[in-house]
């Protein structure tokens, strides 16, 4: 396995949201934490992305186009070098029930919509320890 070059010094954050909006907006916050950002705008994309490209972490929408959220996260969950990548849910939904169902997928941690900027920092922050730098 060789490292890419962005891994080297950055930590590499797949999002897959389907909103232009809300990529360019986690975009601005994660590079100006440090991360390198990939993105996909739908699930399958998504999925392609994380095994080609294998970044540090996916932020990964609930709703999303030709792949629900967490149909890709099982789909990544499947690959034998993704198994251990923290997969992160973004979603409106704020039920214990939904909650459950994002755990059972594989996901590591749930955000709701709209972001708490520091809960996010922390999460990512907990999830990347080995990339945590000073600010």
């Amino acid at each position: 396995m060789t490292d890419k070059p962005e891994q080297k010094d950055r930590p590499v954050v797949l999002v897959v949201e389907d909103h232009e909006d809300t990529r360019f907006m986690l975009r601005m916050i994660l590079e100006r934490e440090g991360y390198v950002m990939l993105e996909a705008a739908d699930g399958s994309e998504g999925v392609k992305t994380a095994i080609s490209r294998r970044p540090d972490l996916v932020l990964m929408d609930s709703s999303l186009p030709r792949l629900d959220g967490l149909s890709a996260t099982r789909l990544i969950r499947e690959q034998e070098s993704l198994r251990d990548v923290p997969i992160v849910i973004l979603s409106g939904h704020i039920g214990a029930e939904f909650q459950a169902a994002a755990r059972a997928a594989g996901c590591a941690a749930y955000l709701t919509k709209p972001l708490d900027f520091n809960e996010f920092r922390s999460t990512l922050t907990r999830l990347l320890p080995s990339y945590t730098r000073a600010v």
